[in-house]
């Protein structure tokens, strides 16, 4: 197959009408599929249906030296949850608090608290310091981005590569500007990219020389746990690598049950230092009496260990390896022979980041969505929404049915060609 830039006008033209007849078609079907969120199928969340019926009894409530569970207290989370997340995250116990369902509500805290308070109760407060800038390694989350815009922080964009951020340009950022306090990272199958941090790069940001000596690292581990393969991505332990040494205080992370339970009923952590976890919870002492302990004991009962918890993500991947094939397998079929895009080939996470020819991201949108299927926004993997190529879309292949990402997948195909095609015909 000829790829579409070495085709003549005339064969473009003749290429065009086939598929947006094929485009119509579908369109016609009047079809309303939904991949815009990396959120769990409903056979997922069955997985954990059993966590519900475990607290029926009195006695399940109590710890084993008679902790009353439904009662106040325990600010950093019940103990059988901190160990269960120390276990995962390869910490010390002593180094997580256990909170709510959302880690982005303590993701946002973290910075919120970092605005307020300072890093420690001998820092100066970053609402007190002037303009606040934070690194954005782009493609990347968009609810990262939208705490910053929200708390008026200023976002840098810093390119991803195979290997997670562009270690030269953030080294050579924090380095120089006392004004950048801090920058977001998915480690592990990062969103939407789906990227693991390589080793070389872990350990250059536990060697960071940030100019500002109150900079922090927001490592957002979500997705430490989530293979589609047994033979998973391994992500060296930046805390590891920062005890002991003067970043020891530089790292903020967080995980949680999220997509391992219930979205919207899982429990969370946020890990870090000895001496940034007892100031995080001088602060929380007054924002809270403790955390729903009860679904922090549902959980534990549930998984019982971390070996519980990797048998239940199989169970997952099982679920969605198939619908990520579905659209790889696509994609190599459709799309390559045409020269008309790129992919990412993530080994697990919730995402796959999709490059179309540049200039064409919002045209392949707005097709999409007049053809009946949701997407996340073109331009929302950057800060500002403002992809200054136009060419990045996050595909989110997880929620739908297999069969709905199937033919959503078909549609797509169909979008980025026809889009690529109106761009050659227009130059």
């Amino acid at each position: 197959m000829t790829t579409y830039a070495k085709l003549d006008r005339a064969s473009l033209e003749k290429e065009y009408e086939t598929l947006l007849n094929a485009y119509n078609e579908y369109k016609a079907k009047g079809l309303s599929l939904d991949m815009s969120r990396g959120k769990p199928g409903s056979d997922q969340l069955d997985l954990s249906q059993g966590m519900f019926s475990l607290l029926e009894a009195a006695e399940s409530c109590y710890s084993d030296d008679g902790i009353d569970y439904r009662n106040y207290g325990i600010l950093d989370g019940i103990a059988d949850a901190k160990k269960l997340f120390a276990d995962m995250l390869e910490l010390p116990y002593n180094n997580i608090i256990v909170c709510g369902n959302s880690s982005l509500n303590l993701m946002y805290d973290a910075v919120a608290r970092c605005m307020l308070y300072g890093v420690d109760q001998n820092a100066t407060p970053w609402v007190k310091q002037g303009n606040i800038k934070f690194l954005c390694p782009a493609p990347g989350y968009d609810r990262h981005f939208a705490i910053c815009q929200s708390l008026g922080i200023e976002m840098i964009a810093v390119p991803m590569t195979k290997n997670g951020p562009d270690m030269d340009v953030v080294e050579a950022l924090v380095s120089a500007d006392a004004s950048i306090k801090g920058i977001w990272c998915v480690p592990k199958y990062s969103n939407p990219e789906g990227v693991t941090y390589s080793d070389e790069t872990v350990r250059r940001f536990a060697r960071l020389k940030p100019l500002a000596k109150d900079f922090r690292v927001f490592w957002d581990n979500a997705y430490v746990i989530h293979d589609l393969y047994d033979e998973g991505d391994q992500l060296l332990n930046l805390q590891k690598e920062v005890a002991g040494t003067e970043n020891e205080d530089m790292v903020y992370e967080f995980t949680s049950t999220s997509k391992i339970s219930f979205p919207g009923a899982g429990i969370s952590c946020v890990a870090s230092s000895a001496k940034n976890i007892a100031f995080i919870k001088s602060i929380m002492t007054v924002q809270t009496i403790g955390f729903d302990k009860l679904n922090m004991v549902r959980h534990v009962k549930f998984f019982k260990n971390l070996d519980g918890v990797k048998r239940h993500m199989k169970r997952h991947a099982e679920i969605m390896r198939p619908k990520f094939e579905a659209v790889l397998t696509l994609f190599d079929k459709e799309l390559a022979p045409y020269g008309v895009a790129d992919w990412t080939v993530p080994r697990g996470g919730y995402f796959i980041s999709l490059n179309v020819e540049k200039g064409c991201a919002k045209r392949v949108f707005q097709l999409m969505k007049e053809a009946g299927v949701v997407m996340t926004s073109a331009g929302a993997t950057f800060p500002y929404g403002n992809d200054p190529d136009d060419k990045n879309l996050r595909i989110a292949p997880s929620y739908p049915p297999l069969a709905e990402i199937k033919l959503a997948a078909e549609i797509l195909v169909v979008c980025v060609r026809l889009a690529a095609i109106e761009k050659y015909l227009a130059e």
